[in-house]
């Protein structure tokens, strides 16, 4: 019988990293469309300046935005899991229900940032594309959470 401690970090090292990625794309992806819109109206940015805004988004985003991912992923987590998997499953389909949990999960909280904050917060999240590739991002840290679960 595995130890509480064993069991602990079979579960807390999977989360941690797919949240790490998850962030980390969200992150990035934010920075790119928010570039996106600036080089759209004709303002000149370099390569250096571009990789400093990202660096700063990343660093900037993680008290806020870090947390907020790290609480719909772990909500989305535990409701997929308890709700879709009711057996611990070592397949790709529980790969699948993470996955698309962590999609929804950014769907969910970038639908309730709107309301709560009267402000869309994440700029790069303002188009139908920037959604998707927000929710882009939890699919990923979703999918590799099924995958170090297993």
């Amino acid at each position: 019988m595995p130890s509480l401690t064993n069991r602990f970090i079979k579960l807390i090292l999977p989360f941690l990293s797919a949240w790490l990625v998850a962030f980390l794309l969200a992150s990035v992806f934010h920075s790119c469309f928010v570039l996106y819109g600036l080089i759209a109206i004709d303002i000149d940015i370099n390569t250096a300046s571009a990789f400093s805004m990202i660096f700063q988004d990343i660093t900037g985003l993680l008290p806020t935005y870090g947390v907020i991912i790290a609480a719909a992923l772990l909500i989305a987590f535990i409701f997929a899991r308890f709700v879709f998997l009711r057996q611990p499953t070592a397949t790709s389909l529980s790969i699948l229900v993470f996955a698309l949990s962590g999609a929804a999960a950014f769907m969910v909280m970038l639908a309730a940032m709107q309301p709560i904050l009267d402000v869309t917060l994440i700029a790069g999240a303002r188009t139908t594309m920037g959604i998707f590739a927000q929710c882009a991002s939890g699919f990923v840290g979703g999918a590799l959470f099924g995958k170090l679960k297993q």
